[in-house]
């Protein structure tokens, strides 16, 4: 007589997500422990560094160490990913006595990284490295070496480059970002090396970069009529005009959302005047104010409420009208 056997168990996504989630944060925390000299000294070097730090890994720790790279020169330290299978076959001739390698193993006894170390020493380049081994031969080797060990892999088989990669990333960003503090990196410089991003273009461009400028700019004088300010805002197409006076200071601003209440509380379109209607001194930007600065105004007025600002004009130091520009202008810009 046989014994029936019993289907296993379905495998839960939702547990063992919560497993990998757990190990990998247990992991990160670990990290913070380890913030010593030895990382003091890891970001010195860097920051010294007259040439550009080149980051070394292999399979996984290759693929964390590209992104290290990438985020040391977005934030301001010359950085490169070098492949240890093709510097062995001439790329090492990118690494000069001026550069800081950075090698990444989380064994520290990887072949294809082991092999090349005793080359990069005598070049003469500094040699940081992240392991998971401080035994191993690629502690050994290095000026300092920063600790990225774990207790254990995300993976089941405690096989796959897991929480170890992890660990990895968030030691890189450390570093990263904490040598970005000591040069004093500012947002400005950051601005400079994505110029083709959001980001990079609010904190480029300025209020005189994007405004409308002289006949594109809806203006009525003082003495005008509802009738004749409603013309202007539509030939121009901004959703809103101003009212200036003979000097060609703003006085005030009407917007579509004016016209509206305006309609609706049956004004009389035909012998009313703009200055009786108009918002008088609206709030204004300096032709200087970054798009940076102008987004955060108008956020900031839509979460005031209850009348969001959708448009802004320039002016000078005396009021004079300068430009005028809108979200719409923004958008097209790639500003927001």
């Amino acid at each position: 007589m046989t014994m029936t056997q019993r289907n296993p168990a379905p495998p839960d996504p939702v547990a063992h997500a919560r497993s990998v989630i757990e190990i990998e944060a247990d992991a990160v925390a670990a990290l913070g422990e380890r913030i010593d000299a030895s990382f003091v000294k890891c970001c010195e070097m860097i920051l010294n560094c007259r040439g550009r730090v080149v980051v070394i890994g292999m399979g996984k720790s290759g693929h964390i160490g590209g992104k290290i790279a990438s985020t040391l020169a977005s934030t301001g330290t010359p950085s490169f990913f070098v492949h240890p299978g093709e510097a062995s076959h001439g790329d090492l001739g990118m690494i000069t006595p001026h550069d800081v390698a950075l090698v990444i193993s989380n064994s520290g006894e990887t072949a294809e990284v082991v092999t090349i170390l005793p080359i990069v020493k005598r070049i003469g380049a500094g040699l940081l490295t992240m392991s998971g081994n401080r035994d191993s031969t690629l502690a050994k080797q290095s000026d300092v070496c920063l600790d990225i060990s774990v207790a254990q892999e995300a993976c089941p088989h405690n096989l796959a480059p897991t929480a170890s990669t992890t660990a990895t990333l968030v030691m890189g960003d450390a570093v990263a970002v904490a040598v970005q503090r000591m040069r004093g990196f500012s947002a400005q410089d950051f601005a400079r090396t994505h110029p083709g991003g959001m980001l990079g273009k609010r904190l480029l461009l300025y209020a005189a970069d994007l405004m409308h400028t002289g006949a594109a700019v809806p203006l009525v004088d003082d003495r005008a009529s509802l009738q004749q300010l409603v013309l202007e805002m539509s030939s121009k197409s901004l959703g809103m005009a101003g009212i200036v006076d003979a000097d060609h200071k703003l006085l005030g601003m009407f917007t579509d959302g004016d016209l509206r209440r305006a309609l609706k509380e049956q004004v009389d379109i035909y012998h009313s005047k703009a200055v009786d209607l108009m918002t008088p001194n609206p709030f204004t930007i300096k032709p200087d104010t970054l798009a940076e600065e102008i987004v955060k105004i108008m956020r900031d007025f839509a979460q005031r409420g209850p009348h969001a600002i959708n448009g802004l004009f320039v002016v000078d130091d005396e009021r004079h009208v300068l430009g005028a520009l809108n979200t719409h202008g923004l958008l097209k810009a790639g500003v927001i």
